[in-house]
C-alpha cells in the first residue's frame, strides 16, 4: 500500500496559483462570440435592406393645398394665409413643427377688424426649404413678406420660436413693427433642439429617412405629440387634422431641412433685452400649464421686454392659440393698434 501525502505548503508569503481555467471554456467563449458577431451583422444588413426598401416605397412628395397661396419674400417662395379686409394689419408668425394653419382657429376673430396675414417661415409648412434656418434667416424672410403685401407697418405676433423671429425683425428694423406680442415663447436662443446635433451624427441615412417617416407617418405619433403640447383642452384631431399636421413634413426638402436645423431659433438675451427701447405696444401671453418654460418665464419674459405683466391663459398648454383662441385673440387685439 503507497502512502498518498498532501502537496507541500506554499511558502509564507507566497500566492496559491489560480485554479486552472476548465477545459473547453474558451472554445465555448469564442464560439458564442462569433454568433453574437454573426447576429448583429445579419441584423444590421436587415435592418438597411429595410430601410432602403421602406425609403424607395415611401419616396413620393406631397404637393401644396389646393388654392394655397404663395408670394416671394426675400427671395424666397413664401406661403401663406389671410383673412379680413379691412384695419391695420396682424402678421402671425408660427413655431416649430407648426405652420400658418396652426392660426387658423385665432385668426378669423381678429379679421373682424383688422387684415390679418399668417406665413410657413422656410423650413416648415408650404413655403420653399432654404437653410439657414436660423433666426436672422427667417426674420429677413418675414420683412421680405411685409414687403411683398405692401405693408409698412404691422403688429407682429410669434408663438413660441415665432417669437425669436419677430424679436429678429424688430431689432433689425424697428419701425416695422406696430406691435409686438410674445405668446407661448421668450424669444432666447437656450439650447432647445441642440440634442438633435448628436442624434445627427449618429443616425445616418438611409436610417434617419426612415425613422422621420415612421414618425410622419403614423396617426398615433402624430396624435400623441399634439396631445401632450396642446392639452386636454383642445379639441381631438379627426382624419383631416392629423393629415395637416403631417402633410407639410412630405413637402420636396422637408426632411432634409428637419435634420439641417441646429437647434430651436432664438436670440441671446441681452440682445432680447434691447426690445425695451422698441417703443411699441407689446404683450407677452402664456398658457398657464405651458411645461415648455417655467413659471417664471412669462413674467421675466415681459420685464425684459419692456411689456406690461403677461398675460396667463388658464388651462392652456404650449398650443394656446388652438385651445384658447377667444382668449388669445383678445390679448392681441388689446396691443394691436
Amino acid at each position: 500500500m503507497t502512502a498518498v501525502t498532501d502537496p507541500p505548503a506554499p511558502p509564507p508569503g507566497a500566492t496559491a496559483a489560480p485554479a486552472p481555467e476548465p477545459a473547453g471554456r474558451r472554445p465555448r467563449l469564442r464560439r458564442w462570440g462569433r454568433r453574437l458577431l454573426i447576429a448583429v451583422v445579419v441584423l444590421l444588413a436587415a435592418v438597411t435592406v429595410f430601410s432602403f426598401t421602406y425609403n424607395a416605397a415611401t419616396a413620393g412628395r406631397a404637393k401644396p393645398p389646393a388654392g394655397a397661396l404663395f408670394t416671394e419674400a426675400d427671395g424666397i417662395r413664401t406661403r401663406y394665409r389671410e383673412w379680413g379686409t379691412r384695419g391695420t394689419p396682424v402678421v402671425l408668425v408660427h413655431g416649430a413643427f407648426e405652420s400658418a394653419d396652426t392660426w387658423a382657429s385665432a385668426a378669423p376673430l381678429l379679421a373682424a377688424g383688422h387684415r390679418v396675414y399668417a406665413l410657413d417661415l422656410t423650413g416648415w409648412g408650404y413655403s420653399e426649404r432654404r437653410g439657414p434656418f436660423d433666426a436672422a434667416h427667417q426674420a429677413a424672410q418675414l420683412l421680405g413678406f411685409l414687403d411683398a403685401m405692401h405693408l409698412g407697418r404691422a403688429t407682429l405676433v410669434g408663438h413660441s420660436s415665432g417669437a425669436g423671429v419677430i424679436a429678429a425683425a424688430a431689432l433689425r428694423e424697428p419701425g416695422r413693427a406696430s406691435g409686438l406680442v410674445f405668446l407661448d415663447g421668450d424669444a432666447l436662443d437656450t439650447g432647445a433642439g441642440e440634442g438633435s446635433d448628436k442624434l445627427r451624427f449618429v443616425l445616418r441615412d438611409p436610417y434617419r429617412t426612415t425613422v422621420t417617416r415612421l414618425v410622419v407617418r403614423s396617426d398615433w405619433a402624430i396624435r400623441t405629440l399634439y396631445r401632450a403640447q396642446c392639452g386636454p383642452s383642445c379639441p381631438r384631431l379627426d382624419e383631416a387634422g392629423v393629415e395637416q399636421w403631417r402633410r407639410p413634413f412630405q413637402m420636396p426638402g422637408a426632411e432634409d431641412a428637419l435634420w439641417d436645423m441646429q437647434a430651436v431659433v432664438g436670440l441671446p438675451a441681452a440682445r432680447v433685452a434691447e426690445l425695451s427701447r422698441v417703443r411699441v405696444p407689446k404683450a407677452v401671453v402664456f398658457g398657464a400649464d405651458d411645461d415648455v418654460f417655467s413659471r417664471r418665464s412669462p413674467f421675466e419674459t415681459a420685464r425684459r421686454i419692456g411689456a406690461p405683466s403677461p398675460v396667463i391663459v388658464p388651462g392652456a398648454h404650449h398650443l394656446s392659440l388652438v385651445s384658447h383662441p377667444r382668449q388669445v385673440a383678445d390679448a392681441i387685439l388689446a396691443t394691436a393698434p
